[in-house]
């Protein structure tokens, strides 16, 4: 690849930042788009499509024979894995290594709340009443993770901090050394029973979507804390307020939910052992993310191996 390919950015916001952090690098046909009209105008002859919720119908134009490279501006590509419009020759990637010191540091910064008591402590500051009361550490506390890519062996390193017994679920069982026990991805019953924390971080697949389902969450302590940080279909929703209504579990941490932004009218919203946060638990900054983008754009114009890769038979 020379530096006058055919670059398209597209995002339905900020494309036009990242068009020039490119430029600024000498890459000379760069182009931004953040509308469907704007995309197709810009498809033909594009062979580098950098994009975050492109319209996929698109690349099943002719124009969009040229691509050969779509570089996911996110971590997650299951909205690109479920369409029917990306040739088997593409190379799909996707952002991985950004999201690990933020995601892991959100999931110690909620359960320090819930286990401190910190609403507590400030509800009684509010009126001025002096009310000591014992709080529960984490030490010692078993936390279970289920995903042990880059973002899970933050979450491990952060959990050996707090001196917490770490079992881990993942499917490829790559990772299993960093963890005291390791599970497979049958085996979630075993792996739930005995945590006082789960924390989702999976990529969304047919064989994840809904593993967190009602047998699950009744499998896991009454006391347990749940923390979904990686895809909101990871959890069936209306069975996890079904639990939550029988007043089984601790809490419920949620960044992430089957449908965003979560209206108004769900449950979740109104629960008191929910949490609720609006997708922020992985920010990526566009200094960061710029940067990684030049360097995947570096590795494919010497031909090097690119960063990021998706398996398409994995799904991730």
């Amino acid at each position: 690849m020379n530096k006058a390919a055919k670059i398209l950015i597209y995002t339905p916001s900020d494309a036009s930042t990242y068009a020039d952090m490119l430029k600024e690098q000498g890459y000379t046909n760069v182009h931004a788009a953040t509308t469907s009209e704007e995309a197709e105008a810009n498809l033909p002859e594009t062979e580098i499509l950098m994009q975050w919720k492109f319209p996929l119908h698109l690349l099943e134009r002719p124009e969009a024979s040229s691509i050969k490279w779509v570089q996911s501006l996110g971590a997650g590509v299951d909205d690109l894995m479920r369409s029917p419009s990306i040739r088997e020759d593409i190379v799909i990637t996707r952002v991985v290594d950004q999201f690990g010191g933020p995601m892991s540091e959100y999931v110690f910064a909620q359960l320090l709340y819930v286990y401190q008591d910190i609403a507590r402590s400030q509800a009684a500051q509010k009126e001025r009443s002096w009310q000591p009361f014992l709080t529960q550490l984490l030490q010692g506390q078993t936390i279970g993770i289920a995903g042990l890519g880059s973002i899970g062996k933050e979450v491990i390193r952060k959990a050996r901090a707090f001196d917490m017994q770490v079992y881990g679920l993942s499917y490829s069982g790559k990772e299993a050394h960093l963890v005291d026990r390791h599970f497979g991805p049958n085996e979630w019953h075993d792996f739930v029973k005995d945590l006082d924390v789960l924390v989702l971080i999976l990529p969304l697949t047919e064989q994840t979507r809904h593993a967190v389902n009602r047998d699950v969450l009744l499998a896991m302590k009454p006391s347990a804390c749940l923390v979904n940080i990686g895809r909101g279909s990871l959890i069936a929703e209306e069975e996890l307020i079904d639990v939550l209504r029988s007043g089984h579990l601790r809490a419920a941490i949620l960044d992430v939910f089957e449908q965003e932004p979560l209206p108004a009218d769900n449950p979740l919203w109104t629960l008191p052992q929910a949490y609720i946060t609006p997708h922020m638990s992985g920010p990526s900054t566009k200094e960061r993310l710029g940067q990684y983008l030049l360097a995947n754009l570096r590795r494919y114009g010497k031909g090097e191996p690119l960063t990021g890769v998706v398996d398409r038979k994995a799904g991730y």
